[in-house]
């Protein structure tokens, strides 16, 4: 906490007049998710607890859905959106139609805590796909194609979705999970690539003589393993075989990681929380290696990659790419490190407290939501003026 209090906050220019929420894709998204996060998160605790009753989605299942086709889902169609305008050089949308697309998203968060599930179902699944054809326009018109695969994930996304709807609506009889985990593999896969692409880039922008690098074998033995894990589970592959695969991809991305010299990022907070949110995916990987053989519950290689690598790079990167995209000063304050803390706290917790005390799982669980609500409403409230109002430098977006 004295390491809080000590950093002094960086100076944040004052934003001229006018509301930007929909100047760019980044704005709204980044701030709806930060606030379900918080909400969404306190909703479990409380049903958790018993003092909510279960929505459409029953249980355990509702909480997977909204973290990753929710929360997740909302902080890479902002991210997409921002970068895609910049690969592309192509408009994407702005105002009206960017509030149609937050909208969309708002309403499926609505739906599955009412009874409607068929409504629920089609308006979930429509939002990805809206996403991919906002995100597939520009990079057509363009001739884009070596980000092309985004859009094809973006699909991927709405299917496994739409997967999880259907088996709740008992119109097939696998299991609801099924396209829970496919949602994860797709969501491990396009971290990597995305991470792949910022992380060294952001080091060494960021830190003078990091000399980060990317191996070309490892980057692409790294990715290939994390579409062969895609396809394993797509296959139904368990056991021992799909142990092995996470084992070779933990030690992959464990590889990828080091080359990036993490450990010369420390005096940077901006960079190094974005390190400490890709050293969860290798601890991912073996844990899930480690469930197949049932060594560990399967829960604890699931909260490495959702509360870990996930929250983790969504802290990290919606506070780095808000600040630079509104124009303001590449610095670590207070509340950048209050919300690392916190988020990454809560990992720590969720992950490694029923590990090593299993009879405290549930208030671990408990703590785990109070400082990951705790995070990320922080971040909203505190990011509110900085996504809502326009660049204090005047430029566009």
């Amino acid at each position: 906490m004295s390491l809080l209090i000590s950093i002094a906050e960086a100076p944040r220019p004052a934003s001229k007049p006018g509301f930007a929420l929909w100047a760019l894709g980044f704005r709204p998204f980044y701030l709806l998710a930060s606030g379900f996060a918080a909400l969404s998160i306190a909703l479990w605790g409380l049903q958790l607890s018993g003092l909510v009753p279960h929505a459409y989605l029953q249980g355990p299942l509702w909480h997977a859905h909204e973290m990753l086709f929710g929360f997740a889902m909302a902080v890479v169609v902002g991210f997409l959106l921002t970068a895609g305008r910049n690969w592309s050089g192509q408009a994407t949308p702005t105002g009206m139609w960017l509030a149609a697309l937050a909208a969309l998203w708002l309403a499926g968060r609505i739906l599955v805590l009412t009874p409607f599930g068929w409504t629920a179902a089609l308006v979930c699944s429509a939002f990805p796909l809206a996403a991919a054809v906002a995100l597939g326009i520009p990079f057509y018109k363009a001739r884009n194609t070596r980000n092309y695969f985004f859009v094809g994930l973006l699909l991927l996304m709405g299917l496994a979705q739409l997967g999880v709807h259907l088996s709740a609506l008992g119109v097939w009889q696998l299991p609801g999970w099924v396209g829970i985990q496919l949602g994860l593999d797709g969501m491990l896969f396009v971290m990597t690539v995305m991470a792949g692409r910022v992380t060294p880039l952001f080091t060494n922008n960021g830190v003078r003589g990091a000399k980060a690098a990317r191996h070309p074998v490892v980057e692409k033995l790294a990715l290939g393993l994390v579409l062969a894990l895609l396809l394993a589970d797509l296959l139904h592959l368990s056991g021992w075989p799909l142990a092995l695969l996470a084992l070779a991809a933990s030690a992959a991305h464990s590889v990828r990681w080091l080359l990036w010299r993490p450990w010369k990022t420390l005096r940077v907070p901006l960079v190094w929380v974005l390190h400490m949110a890709y050293a969860w995916i290798p601890v991912h990987l073996l844990l899930r290696a480690l469930a197949e053989l049932a060594w560990l519950p399967a829960s604890a290689a699931t909260h490495a990659l959702t509360a870990g690598a996930i929250g983790c790079m969504v802290i990290g990167m919606m506070t780095r790419t808000a600040l630079g995209h509104t124009g303001r000063m590449l610095r670590a304050g207070p509340t950048e490190w209050a919300c690392y803390a916190l988020v990454g706290g809560a990992a720590l917790v969720r992950v490694f407290v029923p590990l090593l005390l299993p009879a405290s799982a549930y208030q671990a669980v408990l703590i785990a939501s109070v400082l990951w609500s705790c995070g990320f409403g922080w971040y909203a409230v505190r990011y509110w003026p900085i996504l809502s109002r326009a660049r204090p430098d005047g430029h566009p977006g």
